[in-house]
């Protein structure tokens, strides 16, 4: 009856086709609302419930609205639980385990319980079977005088692993169309753009800054957030011009506040940078060399201002960086090959001096972190995934359609150099509990998801190339 009072005919085509498609998002909706705002009211296992019988119902009919709903929860929801520590475990962290354990049960009542045969994939499941043996093993009395790490941050390092990988293999295996990778990517730069915007208008900050969780806004978010923004305003020539434009403006206005309003923080400027050179490259190589060459020079001969720059306000010197990264190798030396388990390592340090002082320290280094808790096979299985993940994005920049599947290709590959630049910088890809912690899988699950989307695109060319054979 509503639509008949709509006077434009194209306007009520649209709603009648995508009435089940509004119903849905408006579920959602409500369900994230209310759980936003009655947590005073009301009990956890009330919300869990509520929770968990809302994206029970929809997420099984529509599998990638519950994507879009994890990446709107994991920026502005403050749901959490408590675990008796001083840790809880985020909406993020809970969604997403339901997600994919909604996965999982719908795989086996369709009788089709199997992956897809992707490249990336191997190397991502050997990475958390690698994690899930240092966990097995890292209650093994490594150090005579010392104590592991409790339980709860034991498993909270492994859920990092294990969901990192799910988060990946969620969007690889639900979003099956482009047209959904695309609705994600603009819910996503939608809620990017009000979180930037906010930074630069104070009257709009106050509502909608302090809407974003702690942890959402880590360095994977401006990440993703420019290498998106600036593929498609760059690259998507069916995109009208004007939305071309203000995504470019988006780019300008983050590496604004960036490097303007929170200079002091490296991690939210440097990795972007070096995402949108990624993207030069991988799109337009010419382009690429030039800004490269240009950076490079001015790099060179301002090298100790920028040094300077990145380690404002940093807990470590480099110097510090360094001796840390000493004495983790001493301890690494007992297990070379699966590390000392998740979160283990931290609770050793002590009996391994840093500038004569004997306390407790991260290594502040994402590739560090990974061998410290993993070990060399685990540092391994990581950098396969790496390599497979680039490859098949540089394959598919040539074979998937222009427009929006080409820019998305290479927005992915930018965010994927970015992270792996961020990576040098601190925890941000892996977050470890002692650091960044959980309240990091915030941001970085938006990378595991976006870089599923490259399997996502890949199924896409498959089937039609397929039809094409047919």
């Amino acid at each position: 009856m509503i639509t008949r009072l709509l006077p434009v005919s194209p306007l009520r085509r649209w709603l009648d086709q995508n009435a089940q498609l509004l119903l849905r998002l408006l579920v959602v909706a409500g369900v994230l609302l209310v759980s936003s705002y009655m947590g005073p009211q009301a009990s956890q296992r009330d919300l869990i419930l509520l929770l968990g019988a809302g994206m029970a119902i929809v997420f099984l009919h529509c599998p990638p609205l519950g994507v879009a709903a994890l990446i709107v929860a994991s920026l502005v929801v403050p749901f959490a639980i408590g675990t008796g520590t001083q840790t809880t475990l985020n909406v993020t962290i809970l969604l997403l385990m339901v997600l994919i354990v909604l996965w999982v049960l719908d795989m086996v009542r369709r009788d089709e319980l199997r992956l897809l045969p992707s490249r990336p994939i191997p190397p991502l499941l050997a990475l958390s079977l690698v994690a899930l043996l240092a966990f097995g093993c890292g209650n093994l009395p490594w150090f005579l005088f010392a104590q592991t790490a409790s339980l709860a941050a034991q498993l909270g390092g492994l859920a990092v692993y294990l969901l990192s990988a799910g988060a990946f293999l969620l969007v690889a295996h639900q979003v099956r169309d482009l047209r959904w990778l695309e609705r994600l990517t603009w819910v996503f730069l939608g809620f990017g753009a009000l979180y930037i915007a906010g930074r630069l208008l104070p009257g709009l900050g106050q509502f909608v800054v302090r809407r974003f969780q702690h942890g959402a806004t880590g360095s994977v978010f401006w990440i993703w957030l420019v290498a998106l923004a600036f593929s498609q305003a760059l690259f998507n020539r069916r995109l009208h011009p004007r939305w071309r434009l203000a995504l470019g403006v988006l780019v300008l206005a983050t590496l604004y506040v960036g490097l303007f309003r929170a200079r002091w923080w490296a991690s939210g400027w440097l990795p972007p940078l070096v995402a949108v050179v990624a993207i030069l490259w991988a799109g337009v190589p010419r382009v690429g060399l030039l800004v490269t060459l240009v950076g490079a020079s001015a790099l060179a001969l301002n090298i100790q201002k920028v040094i300077g720059l990145i380690m404002i306000n940093e807990e470590y010197s480099w110097m510090t960086r360094w001796e840390a990264w000493s004495s983790l190798a001493e301890i690494v030396k007992v297990n070379p090959l699966l590390g000392l388990g998740p979160a283990n390592y931290y609770h050793y340090t002590p009996l391994f001096p840093i500038l004569g002082w004997y306390v407790k320290f991260n290594s502040h280094h994402q590739y560090v972190d990974i061998v410290a808790q993993t070990g060399l096979l685990g540092f391994g299985c990581f950098l396969w995934f790496v390599w497979e993940a680039a490859r098949l994005g540089w394959r598919l920049q040539k074979c998937v359609p222009e427009g929006f599947a080409q820019a998305y290709v290479y927005g992915a590959l930018g965010g994927l150099v970015g992270m792996l630049a961020a990576g040098m910088l601190a925890d941000w890809v892996l977050p470890f509990v002692y650091n960044i912690g959980l309240a990091g899988f915030r941001a970085s699950v938006l990378g595991w998801l976006f870089l599923g989307g490259l399997v996502s695109a890949e199924q896409v060319v498959l089937r039609e190339d397929n039809r094409v054979a047919d």
